[in-house]
């Protein structure tokens, strides 16, 4: 507005000084065709105020014989102009003529009749003219001012209408902070409506910790407290020998210790669906095929994926390391030749799905796996927990967990995760 202002005054002093200079033109022009259709004769012109009346300008007509200048208290003024000898326009500023403005602007020109030279002057008084100018530029300020008053308001009120939301917010969050309440239920904007549905996540995921927590301490405390006490029991009497049975059924006893501690411990690393996480499932199956293969050196590992190797999954990397690193191990230890791991992502679903050669599992107990300690053959080493710690972390993104007959007699292990995260299966942690 300030800039505007400027430029207006600027713009209005240049078209006043032309409108004024065109009009002294047009009455030059007019007074040169009254002259000359009265062949010089200025006697016979109507003269003295008549001009002044109808122009509402001073003029000067001099010729050989003869000089009219009207208004008379302009003589001082306009006599020098007359003298000059140069036509076009002129300025005179800071006269100290009395009863004559401080600044006019004239119009010169000069032609013969008869061969009698005549020289018009038409001239204005821009003192009055700039007065005029000066009021016009300060009701431009004034309206400026307004228009900029009435702008700040609008402004003001369209922030705080469409920020009242963040305001909303802010209070929600001050109220969580003081333990008012224990969740944000605001009606927010489309803008941060995620980011208000992360925040309730994020802190549902931390009481489902916490909650997790406490049921893993007490579910480890429980499972220990009786092989404890069963092998605290036999150590406690003396009176008994540790026959082999005896130190079999500690040995039992303490495998049963240790089992529980493993389970517990592997399932305390699981960081579940959290906003941010990724993982590269292509390259952290080539790792684990490499590193297996090591392991059973006599059998095939094999990828089968037409993913990218940049492709990524909503799946923090040490989960999706567990969950593959289970299934294939699993498939490793019953497998014959070989084992197949399979990727794929299609129709909002990421799909992982392993396959081996060996001798497979009935129809009948192929619902049981996963089931937290079982074991279907005891000859090969390991506690059961591999399967049912991928079970509980698959269900834990909201997927799900599958077990079929391979058709060569083998089994197939398919897990299918949700593509992106939703409300539901973070609060499921």
């Amino acid at each position: 507005m300030a800039l505007a202002w400027l430029a207006h005054g600027l713009l209005l002093d240049r078209m006043a000084r032309e409108f004024v200079e065109a009009r002294l033109k047009e009455e030059v022009a007019f007074l040169e065709h009254q002259i000359r259709d009265s062949d010089g004769k200025l006697d016979t012109l109507q003269t003295g105020d008549y001009f002044q009346e109808v122009f509402h300008h001073a003029f000067a007509i001099h010729s050989l014989s003869q000089t009219i200048i009207s208004p008379e208290p302009w003589a001082p003024l306009l006599m020098p102009l007359i003298e000059y000898g140069q036509d076009g326009t002129l300025r005179v500023h800071n006269s100290e003529t009395p009863n004559a403005p401080l600044e006019i602007l004239a119009y010169r020109t000069s032609f013969r009749i008869n061969e009698m030279p005549i020289v018009v002057i038409v001239s204005e008084d821009l003192g009055a003219l700039k007065q005029s100018q000066a009021e016009l530029h300060a009701w431009t300020a004034i309206v400026s001012i307004l228009l900029v008053t009435l702008l700040v308001v609008v402004i003001w009120f369209g922030i705080s209408l469409s920020l009242s939301p963040v305001v909303t917010i802010k209070s929600a969050l001050r109220r969580l902070q003081d333990g008012e309440i224990s969740r944000i239920e605001v009606q927010a904007p489309d803008e941060f409506r995620p980011l208000v549905q992360q925040l309730n996540q994020l802190l549902n995921a931390l009481e489902q910790r916490l909650e997790r927590s406490r049921i893993a301490l007490a579910n480890l405390s429980h499972s220990v407290k009786s092989p404890i006490a069963a092998v605290r029991q036999i150590l406690a009497d003396s009176d008994r020998e540790l026959t082999s049975d005896l130190r079999n059924h500690m040995r039992a006893r303490l495998d049963d210790i240790d089992r529980h501690l493993e389970a517990e411990i592997r399932r305390s690393r699981f960081a579940g669906p959290q906003v941010g996480k990724s993982a590269y499932p292509v390259k952290q199956a080539r790792d684990l095929l490499w590193m297996l293969g090591r392991l059973y050196p006599e059998k095939s590992f094999e990828l089968a994926s037409s993913l990218p190797d940049e492709s990524r999954w909503l799946v923090e990397e040490h989960d999706l390391n567990e969950i593959m690193g289970n299934l294939i191990d699993n498939a490793g230890k019953w497998s014959t030749q070989w084992v197949e791991l399979s990727l794929e992502q299609g129709g909002g679903v990421m799909r992982i799905r392993v396959t081996d050669d060996g001798p497979g599992v009935d129809e009948q107990e192929l619902g049981n796996l996963g089931q937290r300690g079982l074991r279907l053959d005891e000859q090969t080493p390991g506690h059961g927990l591999g399967l049912a710690i991928v079970r509980d972390m698959v269900a834990r993104y909201g997927g799900r967990t599958s077990f079929s007959k391979e058709p060569k007699g083998g089994l197939r292990v398919t897990v299918e995760l949700p593509e992106k995260l939703s409300g539901s299966s973070a609060d499921s942690q």
